[in-house]
């Protein structure tokens, strides 16, 4: 036994589908190139609740306990050995990948695709590590960053979505200035982050569409959209070829409703669902691109001659690279106006599990929409 007793914390730590508990674990000090962080501000996301309500998130499944979240920001409380950087009662931005640095990948600055990332909250990799949803945290001092002094804790969680965005939209060269129309599929929390970038650089025309009124409702009136549409919801299509045929009658049927029948410059596909993928397509105009950020469909059948024949990119976007400082200075600088409005929900650390059926229903206790819930948020 130790003669000096470790302080301890507690953590909200996940051992199988909906088996969430509420822990006391012991609080190591933060070892060399480490800093310590006080966790103020985690967002849970849709792999969050495909963890916690599965035990599992696509191939991915939970071999040992893991405390979930990715999305958060906090205080350094205390820094290991060789920490220049930081300092105590620093505030931070906590970036969840711990890249290699030495894999080819990295090496070209596409640490995004390193061969070696252990990310926070995943069980791609075993052991796991864990992710923000505790009370204290040592964590890679290099992939911490400082916040801007107007940025919020709140905020400074956004910047995980949002370099989600930053990213896909560096690789449809969607840039300040643009005068790219764009086109949203999915008005959730990761949609509407790509409808208030594409505003923020200038896009002339940013449209968002979801099986979803409500949600495309709050899309509008928080000013994400110029304009919005509804998607029918339909019986499950028996072959491939009708689903594909609905697909492209239901999207002519939203570029209609907006007056844009030769389709958008850029459109991001945000759900994931094979339905929207197929869409996307047929929605993107002649050398417009197609950027899948959604992901939930494993194998899709796609109408690749559509985007041949019209040149059509489609591109895969995976996390991010090199984008928090820049999402950072975007929510200090206030560039995304309305983007608070996008945390719906607050819960206490201690009522974690209650987050997660919150974000599972969609709904609260009072019909409201529920997009981002913030365990710990100030």
């Amino acid at each position: 036994m130790s003669p000096i007793a470790l302080p301890t914390q507690h953590a909200a730590v996940l051992y199988g589908p909906k088996d969430l508990r509420f822990e006391e674990r012991t609080l190591w000090p933060p070892q060399q190139g480490q800093a310590q962080v006080a966790v103020v501000a985690t967002g849970l996301c849709g792999s969050d609740l495909h963890y916690y309500q599965h035990g599992r998130n696509g191939d991915f499944a939970v071999q040992a306990p893991l405390v979930l979240g990715h999305e958060a920001a906090g205080i350094v409380t205390a820094v290991g050995p060789g920490v220049k950087n930081l300092v105590p009662g620093q505030r931070v931005a906590i970036e969840a990948g711990i890249m290699c640095n030495s894999c080819n990948f990295c090496q070209k600055s596409r640490y995004n695709l390193c061969k070696n990332m252990r990310f926070c909250s995943s069980a791609k990799t075993f052991p796991h590590s864990d992710g923000t949803l505790q009370e204290r945290m040592n964590h890679p001092a290099h992939v911490l960053h400082p916040l801007p002094d107007s940025c919020t804790f709140d905020q400074a969680a956004l910047a995980e979505p949002l370099s989600v965005l930053l990213h896909a939209s560096r690789r449809a060269g969607l840039e300040p200035g643009t005068r790219s129309t764009v086109l949203v599929f999915g008005a959730g929390t990761i949609g509407l982050l790509a409808c208030a970038l594409a505003r923020a650089y200038g896009a002339p025309r940013v449209v968002a569409l979801d099986i979803d009124q409500r949600r495309l409702a709050f899309a509008k009136s928080a000013g994400f959209a110029h304009q919005t549409y509804c998607l029918p919801m339909g019986d499950r299509a028996k072959t491939s070829d009708e689903q594909l045929r609905r697909a492209r009658e239901n999207v002519q049927a939203a570029l209609a409703e907006f007056g844009q029948q030769d389709g958008f410059d850029v459109v991001f596909e945000c759900t994931g669902a094979e339905p929207c993928i197929q869409m996307s397509v047929h929605a993107a105009a002649t050398g417009g691109k197609v950027m899948l950020v959604g992901m939930g469909t494993r194998n899709v059948t796609l109408p690749l001659s559509a985007a041949a024949l019209r040149e059509v990119d489609i591109l895969g976007s995976f996390r991010y690279a090199h984008t928090y400082p820049a999402a950072l200075a975007l929510l200090a600088a206030g560039a995304l106006p309305g983007i608070e409005q996008l945390v719906t929900h607050r819960v206490p650390l201690h009522d974690a599990k209650r987050a997660f059926e919150l974000l599972a229903r969609g709904r609260d206790e009072d019909g409201g929409v529920v997009l981002k819930v913030m365990i710990g948020g100030q």
